[in-house]
């Protein structure tokens, strides 16, 4: 609710208003105009609370001038109050609008007022902004003890009238103070300029310099620091204090007042950029946490600070500083930066000569430069000169050219030189971001990083260059305006920075450079040409010698070094191939190169054939076909999951159109590569060549393994008809001795005799029907007393012939005399029963002539009266070993050949292609396809062991 007025006529309130104008515009003082505002509220108005207070904008807090309370609190209306975002006094300033609240009491935006207003039953308060133009010069608060805020209009206007009077005339107090208080510039500007024009040297002027800065803002110090490139940090050159004491400093004392930049970096960037540094009360122009730290460093509590700029170059900076917390106007930071501007005038005189000498030096560089490309000197020799020169003109540690590499997406160090006792860069530097692709593309200049930690630019190659020592560098494009393929970069292993010129040198002798990198440019692309050849050539090498491969362990060795030729020619990280038989299902996965776990690839998985898209998209292409890792499906992606893949090129293994693969090869690389047209040629024709390869090895592996197939069953079928035939005359002798059966004994003699004829006969039907092209192998058990007696049996004819001494060890006592008569006391009370229980498992008619073989063997080779011995020894895996040694003589290359298993040339013929060797090399085939093992080899004292290892079965 709106507040009643007093009864008052409307002509009184227009005279009373007149009145109140009147005063406020011939008033010139603040108290008597806010107190002049206070008395009239107080007549025309009924409100209980009434409160004057002025806006500081610069620190953002309102003063109270007066006014009036129930109670006559002094304390809160001459109260500074700190404007913080949400209050309701900060609400008027900023809205530059009236705020009203229906319950002061209440109003928690309002909380520095809610204990006065408990206090004395405040309750309606409006608050308006006294403001001119757009500015908030102050506030005016009314408050009630009735509830509501609403103000009548006529009153709201006689009110807004009178505050804007009073606004006015704040305003032009304001000014009036300003313009009596402001320093002039001009006189103190002249002076010092009169005083540098008469000074000798640098240092008179720069003291003439502080001395007027410290005269003119009165400070409780002031600086001025000189940059020193190398070491990255400010040294104090002259100082004045307040109580008029100057003071000079020595370069080489740089722990005496120094600044580092690494300290202070936002500081030092905004002096680099030609920027104020202001800090005062309650303001500053840098961040917060770095003007803390800065102040904390400077132990002061405001600061201005010009920088001194030189031919672009921050040379140093003039600083002024106080130790109380000071506003700084706007004639100091002017007279300041004017200063700091004269000394940068005056400073190049200084090192005029030097100057002129470095433009002398850098011409005559350039010069060499250009002189050494169009000579016919060697390039290498003419980049190297060029390096030295510059080095040694910039300070600088070392020199790298960089060649950008399309195919691979990364920069290639193309020359560079270090001092001796640092090792080159042997590392490759990555793609470019595009904003640093973009600023080396349309820079005009050379680009410049003073401190590698705390730049952001060419952040791809941070890590790797500080890893190396690097700490600041410059970098050009040697064909500026142009994409950046060449690229001329200097290092220093020191934070330091670069002057212009330095940058400009560098950037005139990158473009000089650039004409020699273009030389080298076709120099490179006949290197890589000739890298190819020779790479094709080595891997037509490597496929013809492996032509005599004939293992499956040898041919997928031989694969592997095959697609690691073709991973050499396309210089890629991964390369395998998918193998399958003929008619199979799944194929196998055989890594040629891995390079790392970002091109992983899980080779154990089994791919099923038709289910793989890899397989199927290249069995329907012809030439290689490119896809991108994104487009592979989940299935795949199960074992080429390495997480650098980006592209795959996929070839099968084509050799005729009638002719199916069986293969096919598999190339990825990341999603940058780029393959050249000539790597991509020769690869094809390294595919082609392994098809080609691939499929000779597998039709001579499937012709050797047929041929050994019908060498072993025509061995097996030999043997077995001849121990037939051995049976058949002992039982048809046995008929002829018995004569015609005329008795009862007669008789049952030829029904036993019958029944083995029979017996005979059925075994040879069984080899004829069921192993007729390959053999069967089947499980039966026999002791292997009953085994080494029949294999004797066999061969007792031949050594009795040969009178040769037989000996069995570990089954049990046996007697042989010496004219070769041998018994067996098998089963007899002087066997030893433990022993006699050792059971052979396995296909027992083959386990028998495969005995009978080895005994041939060694029967032939023995010499007369000879000793043969048999060695039966139980293993701990349940396994029998059973060697038969001999003293006969066997030619050494037939026993090499059986330990490898195999033979280097098949159109040349060798020991085990003939009797005997052919059948002892069967009889070793037959017992690993058994699961045995057969070995032959020679004792140190002659004798020639063939031992035989059998399974037994489990007791």
């Amino acid at each position: 609710m709106g507040q009643p007025q007093r009864p008052i006529g409307a002509e009184q309130h227009i005279i009373s208003l007149g009145r109140v104008l009147q005063s406020l515009r011939e008033e010139d003082n603040i108290d008597v105009l806010i107190q002049t505002i206070i008395t009239f509220v107080k007549e025309q108005f009924d409100y209980n609370l009434v409160w004057v207070a002025l806006y500081d904008r610069l620190n953002h807090i309102v003063i109270g001038k007066g006014g009036f309370s129930p109670g006559n609190d002094n304390g809160y209306l001459n109260q500074r109050l700190v404007l913080s975002p949400g209050d309701l006094l900060e609400q008027v300033v900023i809205e530059q609008r009236p705020v009203g609240v229906a319950d002061l009491r209440a109003e928690a935006r309002a909380e520095v007022w809610q204990e006065l207003a408990k206090k004395h039953q405040i309750q309606g308060t409006i608050i308006l902004p006294i403001r001119y133009k757009d500015r908030c010069l102050g506030l005016l608060m009314l408050g009630s003890i009735r509830w509501g805020y609403l103000l009548p209009t006529d009153a709201k206007a006689r009110l807004m009238m009178v505050l804007g009077e009073l606004a006015a005339a704040l305003h032009q107090y304001e000014l009036d103070w300003q313009q009596k208080h402001t320093k002039r510039l001009e006189e103190p500007l002249l002076n010092l300029l009169q005083k540098l024009q008469a000074s000798n040297n640098l240092m008179q002027r720069i003291e003439a310099v502080v001395k007027a800065v410290h005269e003119f803002t009165a400070p409780t110090r002031t600086h001025i620091y000189w940059y020193e490139r190398d070491g990255r940090y400010f040294w104090r050159r002259f100082s004045s204090h307040s109580n008029g004491s100057t003071q000079k400093y020595d370069k080489n004392r740089t722990g005496i007042g120094s600044i580092t930049v690494e300290e202070l970096s936002d500081f030092y960037y905004a002096l680099a950029t030609n920027e104020l540094v202001a800090i005062g009360e309650g303001r500053s122009s840098l961040k917060s946490h770095f003007t803390a730290q800065l102040m904390q460093r400077l132990q002061v509590r405001s600061l201005l600070a010009a920088p001194i700029i030189c031919q672009k170059d921050l040379i140093g900076f003039l600083a002024i500083e106080a130790m109380e917390a000071r506003i700084w106007k706007e004639n100091d930071k002017s007279f300041v930066q004017g200063a700091a501007g004269l000394v940068s005038l005056v400073a190049p005189t200084e090192e005029m000569e030097n100057t002129i000498e470095q433009i002398r030096g850098d011409a005559d560089l350039t010069s060499e430069v250009a002189k050494g490309i169009y000579s016919e000197r060697d390039f290498e020799q003419t980049l190297s000169n060029c390096a030295k020169k510059i080095l040694e003109r910039l300070g600088a540690m070392r020199f790298v050219l960089l060649y950008y590499n399309h195919d691979h997406s990364k920069y290639e160090i193309l020359f560079q030189t270090q001092p001796q006792n640092r090792r080159p860069f042997n590392f490759d530097f990555e793609r470019l971001r595009e904003v640093d692709w973009l600023l080396l593309q349309r820079s005009d200049e050379a680009i410049a990083i003073e401190n590698l930690e705390e730049d952001l630019r060419f952040f791809n190659w941070r890590s790797c260059l500080l890893e190396v020592g690097v700490r600041s560098l410059v970098i050009t494009n040697c064909q500026g305006g142009n994409v950046p393929e060449t690229l001329m970069l200097i290092t220093h292993e020191s934070k330091r920075a670069w002057t212009t010129r330095e940058r400009e040198l560098v950037q005139i002798v990158g473009q000089q450079v650039g004409v020699i990198t273009r030389q080298w440019q076709l120099y490179f692309n006949g290197e890589q040409n000739t890298k190819i050849m020779q790479s094709f050539q080595e891997s037509l090498r490597i496929l013809e010698q492996a032509q005599g491969a004939n293992t499956e362990a040898s041919n997928k060795n031989l694969e592997i070094i095959s697609l690691r030729q073709i991973a050499a020619v396309l210089n890629c990280p991964l390369v395998l191939m998918l193998s399958w038989a003929p008619n199979s299902q799944y194929a196998e996965i055989i890594p040629g190169l891995i390079n790392d776990q970002e091109f992983a690839v899980s080779s154990e998985i089994s791919v099923p054939i038709l289910g793989e898209a890899l397989i199927q998209w290249a069995l329907g292409s012809e030439p290689m076909m490119l896809i991108k890792a994104e487009d592979l499906p989940k299935d795949t992606r199960k074992w080429l999951h390495g997480s650098s893949i980006g592209q795959i090129l996929i070839a099968a293994l084509h050799t005729d159109p009638a002719y199916k693969p069986t293969g096919v090869v598999v190339i990825a690389d990341n999603i940058a590569r780029r393959w050249s047209e000539q790597s991509l040629s020769a690869a094809s024709m390294l595919i082609s060549q392994l098809a080609w390869s691939r499929r000779f090895r597998q039709v001579s592996q499937t012709l050797l393994e047929s041929k050994q197939e019908l060498q072993q069953i025509n061995w097996y079928k030999h043997r077995k008809f001849e121990e037939n035939q051995r049976t058949a005359n002992s039982l048809i002798s046995q008929i002829k001795a018995l004569g015609v059966p005329n008795n009862e004994f007669t008789q049952v003699r030829y029904q036993q005799i019958l029944r083995q004829l029979e017996s005979t006969y059925s075994s040879v039907t069984s080899l004829l029907e069921e192993e007729q092209w390959q053999l069967q192998f089947s499980k039966g058990k026999m002791p292997i007393a009953s085994l080494l007696k029949r294999s004797l049996e066999r061969v007792d004819k031949w050594l009795k012939e040969k009178k040769l001494w037989v000996g069995v060890h570990g089954l049990g006592q046996n007697t042989v005399d010496n004219t070769g008569n041998t018994e067996l006391t098998l089963g007899k009370t002087n066997l030893n029963l433990s022993q006699y229980s050792l059971i052979v498992v396995g296909d027992v008619a083959k386990i028998e002539l495969i005995i009978n073989e080895i005994l041939i063997a060694a029967v032939e080779r023995s010499v007369p009266g000879g000793r043969i011995d048999f060695w039966c020894r139980r293993l701990e895996d349940n396994t029998l070993e059973l060697s038969i040694t001999d003293n006969g003589i066997i030619n050494s290359q037939l026993l090499a050949e059986l330990y490898q298993d195999t033979s280097t040339d098949v159109l040349v013929s060798s020991y085990i292609d003939n009797y005997p060797g052919l059948h002892l090399f069967i009889s070793q085939n037959l017992v690993r396809q058994m699961g045995g093992e057969l070995n032959f080899y020679q004792l140190p004292d002659g004798r020639v062991v063939s031992r035989l290892l059998l399974a037994l079965a489990v007791k």
